[in-house]
């Protein structure tokens, strides 16, 4: 006797969507991931995928391609606005934890995610913008699309990011993303500019004297792009949109002001520097819940993470994982769903609450301030050159952990 496939539908078509779909489709799934945007290439910045990121790229078969494409990161250096050297971390990732940290182009990332969903034979639809979710008793639950296009399956998955329309139908009054009061500035240069200064397979970060932050390191093999950089700042109030609304030659001088006297090659880079995005800095970092019905958050959708932890797009990666896993057992969707919830809730939390911490060393200090910040860096990433470790040592693809399902009951949506 053959039983009909269970479909999934799916919002969102950044990392943790089409991952989610690849592994539901191995699970026995029917999947089908909708996407706002078109379908485009060439778009984001660069992102470091950690070891725990990268075993899930492994599972389906994506990693050799990606550590081939993107660079293998061997240590996260630091330093002072005038190039002192403060410490470094992340040493040897790929003996301790069984992959390496890879850098990245986004776009690069994303093209091989939906390549590889389309290769496995899941339903990939841009341009459809999530109007509204009907989830009925004994009834299909049904996504509505701005466009007038409708979909039906027996459970929905938010993977629509931190701006997501399915969390406003999970948690109608719930939080909105927190603004961090920080900006983020990026984009990528020449190999040749960083292979000049001397650097290796490493990241360079610089804290500044008073405020901000600078990173760079290489992503790709690509000549012309392969190197990627970031400028963290205080917002001072303005917000992204206002830097964007900024000619290409008033936004690169507004950078080159907030870095003079930085140490070599940042000025040189931001000079090099095309095609600058900005971004404000925004995280999620707790929801009541992550469910409700059919239909359950993941990814950005349910922790948004600041950028100052590394670790964003692996938790996306992290969630996909274990869902399927949990999803392949075949228990009533709420039993699932609370388990999923259940493990994964604490760990995604202390990353955004670590991510948030991390970016606060990025605000603004007195001179007194950053001098004992400087000194305490130093002796903190001297003695506690392990303490990031329960991060990367987390294996989603190797664990089968045990939780009891929370007492608390969901009520279907009307």
């Amino acid at each position: 006797m053959s039983h009909r496939k269970r479909k999934a539908l799916i919002i969102g078509a950044g990392i943790a969507g089409p991952v989610t779909a690849i592994l539901l489709k191995r699970a026995g799934f029917e999947a089908a991931v909708y996407e706002a945007w078109s379908y485009s290439t060439g778009i984001g910045g660069g992102l470091q995928i950690a070891p725990n990121g990268m075993h899930v790229l492994n599972e389906i078969g994506l990693a050799s391609e990606l550590t081939s494409r993107g660079a293998v990161c061997e240590s996260f250096d630091f330093y002072s606005q005038n190039g002192a050297r403060l410490g470094s971390i992340n040493r040897n990732m790929q003996a301790r934890f069984g992959q390496p940290a890879v850098n990245m182009k986004r776009a690069m990332l994303n093209e091989a995610l939906v390549d590889k969903a389309w290769s496995s034979c899941v339903e990939m639809h841009f341009d459809k913008r999530l109007a509204r979710i009907e989830d009925r008793p004994d009834r299909p639950i049904v996504a509505t699309f701005t466009d007038g296009a409708t979909a039906e399956g027996d459970l929905l998955i938010g993977a629509d990011g931190v701006h997501s329309a399915v969390r406003q139908h999970v948690i109608p009054d719930g939080p909105k993303p927190f603004d961090t009061g920080l900006l983020s500035f990026g984009g990528f240069v020449p190999r040749s500019l960083l292979e000049d200064a001397g650097f290796g397979p490493h990241i360079e970060a610089t804290f500044g004297q008073r405020s901000g932050f600078f990173g760079c390191g290489f992503c790709s093999a690509e000549p012309v792009q392969g190197a990627m950089w970031w400028s963290t700042q205080p917002a001072n109030g303005a917000d992204a949109a206002t830097y964007r609304a900024m000619n290409a030659r008033e936004l690169k001088q507004r950078l080159l002001d907030f870095h003079a006297g930085w140490h070599d090659p940042i000025p040189r880079i931001i000079d090099a520097a095309e095609n600058i995005m900005v971004t404000d800095t925004l995280d999620v970092a707790t929801l009541p819940t992550w469910w409700r019905g059919r239909t359950l958050l993941i990814g950005d959708a349910a922790h948004a993470t600041s950028p100052h932890a590394g670790q964003g797009a692996s938790l996306a990666l992290e969630d996909a994982m274990r869902l399927s896993c949990l999803l392949r057992e075949r228990e009533e969707l709420a039993v699932t769903f609370a388990r999923f919830e259940a493990e994964r809730r604490p760990r995604a939390e202390r990353i955004v609450a670590r991510a948030r911490r991390n970016g606060n060393q990025k605000r603004e200090f007195n001179r007194v301030s950053a001098w004992m910040r400087d000194r305490t860096l130093k002796i903190l990433l001297l003695l506690n050159v392990a303490s990031q470790d329960w991060m990367y040592a987390y294996n989603p693809c190797a664990i089968t952990p045990q939780f009891e399902t929370p007492p608390r009951q969901h009520r279907q949506a009307a």
